[in-house]
């Protein structure tokens, strides 16, 4: 059973005009891009949140939570979206459409599509060094200052485990969520020369900036390009740094951290919600709001508010739309201290948002019952759990012709999968025309995926399918045949792989080049109805 492109939909399609005016006419929008994320990154309307069809039911209550919420989807004019809208109806969305014609009539409309990812935070990044002026230092300088001694200090900006890949040589993790909180206890002196950094543009601007507007002493840069800049300058990264900052704030100086924080939310505009207001917001069927928790990934493990998704700050200005799908939405933000949380929802009110910060953080008290309506599936059609078969099983059900069938990213299927296996991935997966009888075990990475895949499989007509999540090194032991292609899948359908400037961290200097020319253009695609989201003003005081 496969789906015809012709087939009419179950629920309204959509002209590119019209989703155009949807997206500016003020009111709450989820555009959700159902390609894969190559396809998506190769070019995608500037509003564009991407959920791939291969993981829509997995990711879609916590991008899209209220389910009455105005949602579009997009695909390649190819059926795809049809078939996650229906999935979307299946789990109770009720306002539903698809594009019709895809990205394809998007930009036949005279629309632009996008390439890269995470659009929107890196064209206000770069509108923000311009219209505020941030101070930049070249890597040649920086790396010279540092040859002389200068009393500096490098914070990357970035999460940890991107720090760790590679880092400007002694630089010290500080992501940009944390640095209002830490960064007195990094640079006591005021003497002291802050050069905050990224792996490009955005993070290093918004991290150097932050620390301008709260009205640190210190002398404050962005490094201009970030590690990339300093690899194009044939200056030498470090890698497998450990450094970061400390855990422990003293209590004694939480108070004027928290003055400056709060004084810069004010400044933007931004206001606190007490928790009888926060509770209305929750419990209000016609408005979708987020609770943000913006703290570290080990206080949000240790305990948070019902409802709340961790948020991580630096990365919630950096990437928005991986966390929050619906454009128009309430965003309430909360921390342990109150200061994390009013220095990113500054940010955010920038970008446009209608950002809050909840009083008392982690310390309030909902109440039972008022988290958002995240749930994913009706509770009358809880998820099945699909029939797993173990490594040793495998090997047999290889023996006896069972079709292995790959569905792990197609870059991890070049470096080593099980002879005769095929490569395929959600929405091609009728593509490979499968008897409806014949036994399947779906290779998965990751189970959700694999879930998923089983249940395609089903509406496909073939019952018997099994899962597997194990590796090559267990398949190895196993006996059975592993090997590598490096051009299996061809480029062409590896749709779930953006090759745009993929190597520009791997020695490539053409595709850094490439990465931070695209970066800095972005400013120039966006048209006047996009630029209109932003709200930076000039002349900011700086505290």
């Amino acid at each position: 059973m496969t789906l015809r492109q012709t087939e009419t939909p179950p629920f309204p399609a959509i002209d590119a005009p019209t989703l155009k005016r949807w997206l500016h006419d003020g009111g709450e929008i989820a555009l959700l891009d159902v390609r894969e994320h190559g396809q998506y990154g190769h070019g995608h309307p500037f509003l564009a949140v991407p959920l791939p069809y291969s993981r829509l039911e997995a990711e879609i209550a916590r991008l899209v939570p209220r389910r009455a919420a105005r949602i579009v989807a997009i695909d390649d004019g190819d059926g795809v979206a049809v078939r996650a809208g229906r999935a979307l109806a299946g789990l109770g969305y009720t306002d539903v459409h698809v594009l019709e014609g895809g990205a394809p009539a998007w930009r036949d409309a005279g629309y632009t599509l996008f390439a890269g990812v995470n659009v929107p935070s890196k064209t206000f990044g770069e509108l923000a060094e311009h219209l505020l002026h941030t101070p930049r230092i070249s890597a040649p300088e920086l790396a010279a200052r540092m040859k002389d001694g200068t009393d500096l200090v490098v914070l990357d900006g970035r999460p940890y485990a991107e720090y760790a890949k590679m880092n400007i040589p002694g630089g010290i993790c500080c992501p940009n969520g944390e640095l209002a909180l830490r960064v007195q206890e990094l640079a006591p002196d005021p003497g002291t020369v802050i050069v905050v950094n990224c792996a490009g543009r955005t993070r290093s601007i918004i991290g150097a900036q932050t620390l301008i507007e709260l009205g640190v002493p210190n002398p404050v840069y962005a490094l201009e390009n970030g590690t990339q800049g300093w690899y194009l300058a044939d200056l030498q990264l470090e890698h497998g740094a450990q450094r970061k900052y400390p855990d422990d704030i003293g209590p004694d100086v939480l108070p004027a951290l928290r003055e400056r924080a709060q004084t810069l939310a004010r400044r933007s505009g931004v206001p606190m919600a007490d928790v009888a207001q926060v509770r209305a917001w929750l419990a209000d069927p016609g408005r979708t709001t987020y609770l943000c928790d913006v703290r570290t990934a080990e206080e949000y493990a240790a305990g948070t508010l019902p409802g709340a998704q961790h948020t991580p700050g630096g990365q919630l200005i950096q990437a928005t739309d991986q966390y929050v799908g619906v454009r128009g939405a309430r965003l309430v933000l909360l921390d342990g201290e109150e200061v994390r949380a009013p220095v990113v929802a500054a940010w955010l009110a920038r970008m446009g948002w209608d950002v809050h910060v909840l009083r008392d953080g982690v310390r309030a008290d909902l109440g039972p019952g008022l988290a958002p309506d995240i749930g994913a599936a009706r509770p009358h059609e809880p998820r099945p759990t699909p029939p797993s078969i173990t490594t040793l099983a495998l090997a047999d059900a290889h023996r006896d012709g069972a079709l292995l069938v790959d569905v792990r990213p197609s870059m991890r299927y070049r470096k080593a999968h099980i002879a005769g296996a095929r490569w395929s991935i959600r929405p091609r997966l009728h593509t490979l025309g499968i008897p409806p009888g014949t036994p399947v075990v779906l290779l998965a990475e990751d189970a959700a995926v694999g879930a998923l895949a089983r249940r395609e499989l089903e509406q496909l007509g073939v019952r018997d399918a099994r899962l597997h999540t194990g590796t090559p090194e267990e398949w190895r032991q196993a006996g059975l045949p592993v090997q590598a292609a490096d051009a299996t899948p061809a480029d062409a359908e590896c749709i779930d792989y953006l090759f745009f400037v993929h190597d520009r961290h791997d020695g490539n200097k053409a595709a850094a080049r490439q990465y931070l020319a695209w970066e800095t253009d972005l400013v120039n695609q966006i048209d006047e109805w996009e630029r209109s989201i932003f709200r930076l003003p000039t002349g900011l005081p700086q505290a």
